[in-house]
């Protein structure tokens, strides 16, 4: 075992049976003795709901995920080179519809259902995955602990394509006078611009820290979760291995009153018995004595009776 497999094997299990499992490769790695390993695998995150059902969908509906992180890889290049995206987005948008209907049955199926924000965190990891390179490996890996979303625009790695317009705009050298004053004309319109830019990036830049305030304060619900699973899940053994010890002693207990009545069945036969014996012994001794008196009274052999000496 290695951490690639064990991590395959963790996120392909429901979110509830996440810890379990991971206790369960945790020993098996301080079994071999690779306490590294152990250390490691004890490190992974249980994922989310909406993750998880992600994560469904790089083992059960591959084909149709890799043709989506295509798309993806297409906008990508496309918007790198200046080209228009053509009906790129439209592809997408059918494809991540449909994905996220895959993704709500499968979990269904492996008894999670996916409520509406849950849902809406599936199509937000979708729509990164098509936009940053990161988040599309980590979809097709199928190990996600967190959903995704990318706040900017455009693709990650590249600029706002307005913000590359307006500084070629800005150094384009100005050759005649007789152009200042159509230039004087579009500087208003400009500086309305730059305060519309410097809007866009305050709310993307907003966007991007409140994601990332909200991502780890899930984090930090996910570890408490976790922590109150694991206590739970130790109350439940000391339970069940109470239930089992209660077992167990009404068992011997049960045993020990059967062995007890038998016992007393059998003092009550050997009593009786006793009495019986009891009786027989009496009826003996009194017949003996009775004998005894019947052969004191009958004359000694040998000796005369006084009837024949007087004839």
């Amino acid at each position: 075992m290695d951490l690639s497999s064990a991590a395959d094997e963790l996120y392909g299990v429901p979110p509830a049976d996440f810890v379990e499992t991971r206790k369960r490769l945790v020993q098996e790695a301080k079994g071999a003795g690779d306490a590294a390993l152990a250390k490691r695998i004890g490190a992974l995150r249980r994922p989310t709901l909406s993750a998880w059902a992600v994560n469904l969908l790089a083992r059960s509906a591959a084909d149709e995920l890799t043709g989506l992180l295509d798309v993806g890889e297409e906008m990508r290049a496309a918007w790198g080179s200046g080209r228009g995206l053509g009906d790129l987005e439209q592809r997408r948008a059918r494809l991540v519809g449909s994905l996220v209907r895959t993704a709500g049955e499968l979990a269904a199926d492996a008894g999670g259902a996916l409520r509406e924000q849950a849902v809406r965190e599936v199509e937000d990891t979708l729509q990164a995955a098509t936009v940053d390179a990161g988040v599309a490996e980590e979809v097709r890996e199928g190990r996600l602990p967190q959903p995704r979303s990318h706040s900017g625009f455009v693709p990650a790695g590249f600029p706002m394509a307005p913000e590359d317009q307006d500084e070629s705009a800005k150094s384009e050298p100005r050759e005649k006078p007789a152009k200042r004053e159509p230039s004087k004309e579009k500087r208003p319109s400009e500086k309305k611009a730059e305060p519309a830019r410097s809007n866009v990036t305050r709310t993307s830049t907003a966007r991007a820290k409140r994601a990332e305030t909200l991502r780890k304060r899930a984090e930090e619900a996910e570890d408490k979760l976790a922590e109150r699973e694991e206590r739970a899940d130790a109350a439940q053994r000391e339970v069940q291995e109470a239930s089992t010890k209660v077992g167990r002693l009404r068992h011997e207990l049960e045993r020990a009153i059967a062995e007890r009545d038998a016992a007393s069945r059998r003092a009550d036969r050997s009593e009786q018995n006793r009495a019986r014996a009891e009786e027989v012994a009496r009826e003996a001794r009194k017949a003996a004595t009775e004998a005894r008196r019947a052969a004191a009274r009958d004359p000694h052999p040998g000796r005369p009776s006084s009837t024949a000496g007087r004839g």
